[in-house]
């Protein structure tokens, strides 16, 4: 108490500029400390629960390999829903919150190596020791990596989940949490899985197109719908553009009328993708149209163009790809336009022979490059 008392009693006589400094370094020491505990308490709690989970994997995957991998009523034509599981052996390991999320994670992992009945005995499995709640816990909390985690889950063991739920989740601020919501609503939503096409504002991102694309694509009994609804009216330029790669995925000739109509619209990142998309959909019927608007377009929409020719490989317009590839000053121009060229070959053989015994060095080596076979657009 003295050495306190003291250190007071100088401090209250000590120059301003002195105080302030004294009071820095003590407020640095005391958060250096602060942050030193925290590591070292948040090490120690992942040891624990390492170690933890190092003795209980194990243990709970012997039981999902006796109980439901190994169980004999499998092999019989009975119901995966009246297939009786033994979860007596799991009773243990459900007392505490990390050994429930534990169980989860062994039997998402389990469930996506197998298909078939063992597969939704492992979700018959996961409603019957009602982890469910568990994960409806997640969805109710504050913090969005726990709601990630939650829609993850739903959406890995198929588990139905109110449209109101999820919804709005669709539209986060936060990017891992919109797209988890957007992945888990399409595989979810058994009614309408592409609702959320209608409210969301933010941009499909790159990544986002080609998670979203796979489950759309692998999602057994999905609800394919017309994208020429959302290619007409969606304000969001990220949602029409992904429609079109919809659209030629699922060949949806119904969708050409509006994806001919976006060939008006200002945005020259749209109208590329449109023609590509028409390019793909080999929709003869375009191919005047196309050739009429290309001396107004900007070079991706051009580029396009010369590959939609090629594509739909009719062969009336050998001439103009011609034209093209004799004289353009761009060299991706002449490139694609040889390319589609090649494409009509069968049409346009004694052309492509006369151009690689007329052209120039450089036309040459660039028809001689798109004759080969492996080259694709």
């Amino acid at each position: 108490m003295y050495i306190i008392d003291r250190f007071l009693d100088e401090f209250s006589y000590a120059p301003p500029i002195i105080k302030i400094a004294l009071v820095s370094i003590i407020l640095a020491v005391l958060f250096t400390i602060t942050a030193y505990l925290s590591i070292l308490y948040g090490r120690y709690k992942g040891f624990v629960r390492d170690k933890k989970l190092s003795r209980a994997i194990p243990v709970i995957d012997q039981l999902i390999l006796e109980n439901v991998l190994m169980n004999e009523e499998l092999a019989s034509d009975m119901p995966v829903e009246q297939i009786n599981i033994n979860t007596e052996g799991f009773a243990p390991i459900l007392n505490s919150r990390w050994g429930r999320q534990a169980t989860i994670d062994r039997i998402i992992n389990f469930r996506k190596n197998l298909r078939g009945k063992t597969g939704d005995l492992l979700r018959q499995l996961y409603l019957q020791l009602e982890l469910e709640k568990e994960s409806f816990r997640k969805m109710k909390s504050r913090k969005w990596y726990r709601k990630v985690q939650a829609l993850s889950e739903f959406a890995n063991l198929d588990i139905p989940i109110a449209d109101v739920s999820i919804l709005p989740l669709t539209n986060s601020r936060n990017r891992e949490l919109r797209a988890a919501a957007r992945h888990a609503y399409i595989k979810l939503s058994k009614n309408e899985p592409f609702k959320f096409f209608d409210v969301v504002t933010e941009p499909l991102l790159q990544w986002d197109q080609i998670e979203l694309f796979r489950i759309i694509t692998t999602t057994e009994n999905i609800s394919i719908p017309n994208f020429a609804k959302w290619i007409t009216y969606s304000p969001n330029k990220s949602i029409v553009s992904f429609c079109l790669k919809l659209v030629v995925h699922f060949n949806q000739l119904a969708a050409v009328p509006a994806v001919v109509k976006l060939l008006e619209t200002k945005d020259h990142y749209l109208r590329a993708n449109a023609i590509n998309c028409l390019g793909k959909l080999r929709v003869e019927e375009v191919e005047e149209k196309l050739v009429k608007i290309y001396s107004s377009q900007p070079l991706d929409c051009q580029i396009e163009i010369l590959k939609a020719l090629g594509r739909i490989n009719t062969g009336n317009y050998t001439d103009f790809l011609k034209n093209e590839f004799l004289h353009s000053t761009d060299f991706d121009i002449r490139k694609h336009a040889a390319r589609s060229l090649v494409k009509n070959q069968q049409r346009s053989k004694a052309l492509i022979e006369e151009l690689i015994n007329t052209s120039t060095p450089e036309n040459k080596l660039i028809l001689k490059h798109s004759l080969n076979p492996l080259i694709k657009y």
